[in-house]
């Protein structure tokens, strides 16, 4: 199985791009992938340039994008290659294309409280995929992310809503996905809401998740 992933990087400077995207490529270094780097989107112009990885690493948030850029993402994940993320850098990469949001499986709406917010995150059904088998409930101080979920995803942890007062809780308790899978014709996709900073990613459980749902989009668990 090829192991090449293309990490593609930028926005806004306060999900700290570079640092995350450092962090990923460690991680993945540490599992035998060959790592590119690319700080345009413009990448995502040639079909056949994104054909020649294993894997595609969005961490690129609160921007724009050409739908014919999302257009050839989504046919090289259709195709089999795999996608997989976190937090803005994934799911608040670009608020202009449904089809984006489509394909990844959920868009962020809000954050209760801002960052330094400490909650719980809740492994489901530990046995229920690889990515999570073995994986303890673990605890967390950034972004709480409240997202818009596409009903199709596989939600592999949560997290308990509301936390922080505000409007929203009149609704009542739910539970948020934190990580979830969900397929794009052959392709596989991983995604988790934490990573507003590098540091998040400091806890190992957190690590662990991020590292193996890598793997997972690329088949290798």
């Amino acid at each position: 199985m090829k192991k090449r992933a293309m990490i593609v990087r930028g926005g806004w400077d306060g999900h700290q791009p570079v640092e995350v995207s450092l962090m990923f490529e460690k991680l993945l270094k540490g599992e035998g992938f060959e790592v590119d780097i690319f700080e345009e989107l413009s990448v995502f112009e040639s079909l056949d340039t994104i054909m020649g990885y294993s894997l595609i690493i969005p961490v690129y948030t609160m921007s724009e994008i050409k739908e014919e850029y999302v257009g050839n993402v989504c046919k090289a994940v259709e195709s089999g290659i795999g996608l997989a993320g976190c937090h803005g850098g994934m799911c608040d990469s670009f608020r202009n294309s449904t089809r984006w949001q489509f394909l990844t499986g959920s868009q962020w709406v809000e954050h209760p409280g801002n960052d330094g917010i400490e909650y719980e995150v809740n492994i489901v059904g530990a046995s229920s995929s690889p990515i999570v088998e073995g994986l303890k409930d673990f605890k967390v101080k950034t972004e709480h992310y409240y997202l818009h979920i596409d009903p199709v995803v596989n939600v592999l942890a949560t997290t308990s809503f509301p936390l922080v007062p505000g409007p929203h809780s009149t609704n009542g308790p739910v539970l948020m996905p934190v990580a979830y899978t969900k397929k794009w014709g052959e392709g596989r996709i991983f995604y988790t809401s934490l990573g507003h900073h590098a540091d998040v990613f400091d806890a190992p459980e957190a690590a662990e998740l991020m590292k193996r749902g890598f793997l997972w989009a690329n088949r290798l668990i």
